[in-house]
C-alpha cells in the first residue's frame, strides 16, 4: 500500500519528476512562494543523488578536485528547505506509467518500485538520457562510483581514443582527456562540417575546433563512422585494421568512446503527447495542451532552441513555479482544468538568446553570447565562467547539501 496514493485531502500536491539542474531550481523556487498550509511537494528521481552533470566529463576521467565527493549530492531533508522544511517528500523511483485522470481531477503515477503517487499539478523536469560515457546508473552510490572507475580505467591504458561525436560532450570530454594525458592520441570525428551544430554561427565552431588542434587533438569533420562501429567501444571488437570513415579514412584506435545521441528522457510518456523527437509538446506557459495541470520544461519540452541547465534554472523554473501556483489558486475549490494562456497574470516562456560555454580542460574553452554582434569568449573568461571549477561551488546552494 502506497504512503501517497490517495490524494491529501487538506493539501493540494505538487509531484515534480526529476530533480536535476530544472526541478531543483524549480523547488527552490516553490520553496519561497507556496503557501505550506496549502501544498505540498513531492520530488522523485530515478537516481538516489543529484549528479552536477557539468562535471561529470572531468569526473570520469580522474579524480582531479575529488569531484566524486563534492559533484554528486544526495537528495533527502535538506533538500526541502524555507517554507517546505520539514514537509516535503522525496522519492527514489522512475515513473512507469502515467493516469493523467480527468480533467481537474488530478491523476496517478505508478512507479516502478510499485508505489502509486496521487498528484493534483504534476512536473515533468526528467531531462535527457545521455552517451555512455555519462549514462549513469540509477541504483545506488555505489554503483554510480563503479561507473566512474571503470570509466577512468578504460581512459588510462588506452592508447589510442576516438570520440565519436563532436558536440559540446566529445569537445569537453576531449578537453579533460588532454589535461591528464597530454601525449596520447585522442581523435574526434563529427558528421557536420563543424564542431557543434547550425545553433551557433561558423565563425565561433571554426575557433573552437583550432583552440582543440592547438593541443594536438585531431578533429575530423564532415565525415563519420556507422552507428554499429561507433557501438564497438574497445578489445575485439575493434577491427584490427581500423574503422573505414564514410570518406574513405581509415582510423584506428583501441577505445571508442560514443559521444553523441543525447535524447529526451520521455519514454515514460504516450506518443501523443511527443512530438517526432520525443519531446513534450506544451504550450507558452509550459502546460501540456490536453491536462492542463500537468507541466513540463527543460531539455524535455518541445521548444526550439538548444537544451541547456541555463535555460531551464533561470529562465524557465521561476516561470514555472509562478504558473503552478497560478493554476493552484485559480481553480481552488473547483474541479475546472484552466488554460492559463487566457490569464494575463500567467508566465509566458518566449525563450531565451543563445549561448554556450564549452570548456577545454580546466583552463580553457570558448564562449559564444548571441548579444549585440554575438560575442566570443576564449580561455581566460572561459575558465574564470566554468573550466576552472565547472560551477561546483554553486551546487550547494542548489542542493542544500553541504559535502562533508
Amino acid at each position: 500500500m502506497s504512503l501517497h496514493n490517495q490524494p491529501n485531502k487538506e493539501k493540494s500536491t505538487i509531484v515534480i519528476v526529476g530533480g536535476g539542474a530544472g526541478g531543483l531550481s524549480l523547488l527552490n523556487n516553490l520553496s519561497t512562494t507556496i503557501d505550506p498550509d496549502k501544498q505540498r511537494v513531492i520530488l522523485i528521481d530515478a537516481r538516489p543523488t543529484m549528479i552536477h552533470l557539468p562535471s561529470t566529463l572531468r569526473l570520469i576521467v580522474s579524480n582531479a578536485d575529488d569531484l566524486l565527493k563534492r559533484s554528486i549530492h544526495p537528495y533527502g531533508d535538506h533538500t526541502f528547505r524555507n517554507k517546505l522544511t520539514g514537509t516535503g517528500i522525496f522519492i527514489h523511483a522512475s515513473v512507469k506509467e502515467i493516469d493523467f485522470g480527468k480533467p481537474g481531477d488530478g491523476g496517478i503515477l505508478t512507479l516502478d518500485n510499485g508505489e502509486t503517487v496521487a498528484y493534483d499539478v504534476l512536473v515533468l523536469a526528467t531531462g535527457s538520457t545521455w552517451p555512455r560515457p555519462i549514462a549513469f546508473p540509477t541504483e545506488n552510490m555505489k554503483e554510480i562510483t563503479e561507473h566512474i572507475q571503470a570509466m577512468r580505467a578504460e581512459f588510462d591504458t588506452a592508447q589510442d581514443i576516438l570520440l565519436v561525436g563532436g558536440g559540446s560532450v566529445g569537445i569537453e570530454l576531449s578537453g579533460e582527456l588532454r589535461d591528464i594525458f597530454p601525449l596520447k592520441p585522442i581523435t574526434i570525428i563529427h558528421r557536420e562540417n563543424h564542431l557543434l551544430n547550425a545553433t551557433y554561427p561558423d565563425k565561433y565552431r571554426i575557433a573552437v575546433q583550432k583552440q582543440l588542434e592547438g593541443r594536438g587533438i585531431t578533429v575530423l569533420t564532415g565525415d563519420a563512422i556507422s552507428a554499429s562501429d561507433a557501438s564497438k567501444v574497445s578489445g575485439s571488437q575493434i577491427p584490427k585494421d581500423g574503422f573505414i570513415t564514410e570518406q574513405g579514412k581509415t582510423l584506428k584506435a583501441d577505445l571508442v568512446i560514443p559521444t553523441w545521441g543525447t535524447r529526451p528522457n520521455t519514454s515514460y510518456l504516450p506518443s501523443d503527447l511527443l512530438s517526432s523527437t520525443g519531446h513534450v509538446k506544451i504550450l507558452p506557459t509550459f502546460q501540456l495542451p490536453a491536462h492542463p495541470n500537468v507541466f513540463a520544461f527543460g531539455d524535455i519540452m518541445d521548444w526550439k532552441e538548444q537544451k541547456t541547465a541555463a535555460n531551464a534554472s533561470f529562465f524557465q523554473a521561476p516561470k514555472v513555479a509562478k504558473n503552478v501556483l497560478l493554476y493552484l489558486r485559480e481553480t481552488e475549490g473547483t474541479s475546472a482544468s484552466i488554460n492559463l494562456l487566457s490569464l494575463k497574470q500567467s508566465a509566458k516562456y518566449n525563450g531565451s538568446f543563445v549561448m554556450i560555454m564549452v570548456t577545454n580542460g580546466k583552463t580553457s574553452g570558448m564562449g559564444y553570447f548571441n548579444i549585440l554582434w554575438g560575442i566570443i569568449v576564449g580561455g581566460w573568461i572561459s575558465s574564470l565562467m566554468k573550466s576552472k571549477d565547472l560551477m561546483v561551488s554553486r551546487i550547494s546552494g542548489m542542493t542544500g547539501y553541504t559535502p562533508v
